[in-house]
């Protein structure tokens, strides 16, 4: 689809719940900015498992039709009255706020000034848009939530997927040894990002081979017998941080892991300028780079999200508003030495 109104957008909207093909490429008005928000021409924009849960089933957002993502990746098109912090031209980046000011698969949104920080020059907007729901997410488990200091013992589920990668840099930005689980075809990757201890989740039992650990970060687990697999590990003291959504923990369950000194906390992402700062700091300082897995224009969304509902993908995929910039599953190596 091409246009050249104005007023409108491309967008991806869903008129329902279900499988990828309710992702359907629309016409819509385009946003104007109020008070304290700018007006973003979206360049790129990462697509996270959140995005694939809201699609097929309410998951964090109960409406329809909906137009999913958070990640954003683009130029300020216009500010609001109030703004000081951008200017119209600006290359910016951050996260849409957390649930509800989901839209950044379109051309053009709008959001809280404050929910964004200048793009570091550095990187292209295709590196830009994975970072920042997934990079968040790590940065307020392991910075403000957990505050990882140097020397400590850091397991991380999945340390190859999109949250889990950036987490072991961040970590070990901070000073960790770093423990990461993923299947051995990606123990190359894990170590080349700076895991010190790769765990092949298919043929080793973690709870045998891991002890005195600090902090976990778990994105996986939904359940108290997963969640008593990652508690067998952690030092008395230490802290377990699940991402939501998690099954309820019933009271005898949390008076069990108070019981033993361990701290346990359930994290839903925040939009947060400072937040995007760091992130943006540690990308300028080079430690920290999303791995690319591939990349899809707007229109194959529905490539997108099938892609990523195998689970078997390598940090993340982003969607490109010029179906010039990208082909269907093209992919670059974006791993850090």
């Amino acid at each position: 689809m091409t246009h050249t109104d104005a007023a409108t957008m491309r967008a991806i909207q869903q008129d329902t719940h279900g499988s990828p093909e309710v992702l359907k490429e629309v016409e819509l008005p385009r946003p104007v900015p109020g008070i304290s928000e700018v007006l973003v021409a979206v360049r790129a924009a990462g697509v996270n498992p959140t995005d694939w849960w809201n699609r097929a089933r309410v998951a964090t957002i109960d409406r329809l039709p909906l137009v999913l993502g958070w990640d954003v990746s683009g130029v300020v098109e216009a500010v609001g009255i109030g703004v000081t912090t951008f200017k119209p031209g600006d290359e910016v980046f951050g996260m849409l706020p957390y649930p509800n000011g989901v839209g950044s698969h379109a051309e053009y949104v709008t959001a809280p000034a404050r929910t964004f920080a200048h793009k570091p020059a550095g990187i292209d907007h295709v590196q830009a848009g994975a970072l920042p729901l997934a990079a968040l997410t790590a940065y307020q488990v392991l910075v403000d939530t957990a505050d990882v200091q140097p020397g400590q013992r850091v397991f991380i589920h999945a340390a190859a997927g999109g949250v889990g990668h950036l987490a072991v840099q961040i970590a070990k930005s901070r000073g960790a040894y770093v423990i990461g689980t993923a299947s051995a075809a990606k123990h190359d990757f894990l170590r080349s990002i700076g895991v010190d201890e790769p765990i092949d989740y298919h043929s080793v039992d973690f709870t045998e081979v891991v002890s005195d650990v600090d902090v976990v970060l778990d994105p996986v687990s939904v359940d108290p017998v997963a969640r008593a697999r990652s508690l067998a590990v952690l030092r008395p003291g230490g802290t377990l941080v699940s991402i939501l959504p998690v099954a309820p923990v019933g009271a005898d369950e949390l008076a069990d892991i108070a019981a033993r000194g361990i701290r346990f906390e359930a994290l839903l992402v925040e939009a947060d300028h400072a937040g995007m700062q760091a992130i943006a700091d540690l990308v300028e300082a080079g430690a920290l780079r999303a791995h690319i897995e591939a990349t899809f224009p707007l229109a194959e969304a529905a490539k997108a999200h099938a892609l990523g509902e195998t689970g078997r993908t390598t940090g993340k995929i982003v969607l490109t508003m010029a179906e010039t910039d990208v082909s269907e599953g093209s992919a670059s190596d974006n791993t850090v030495s």
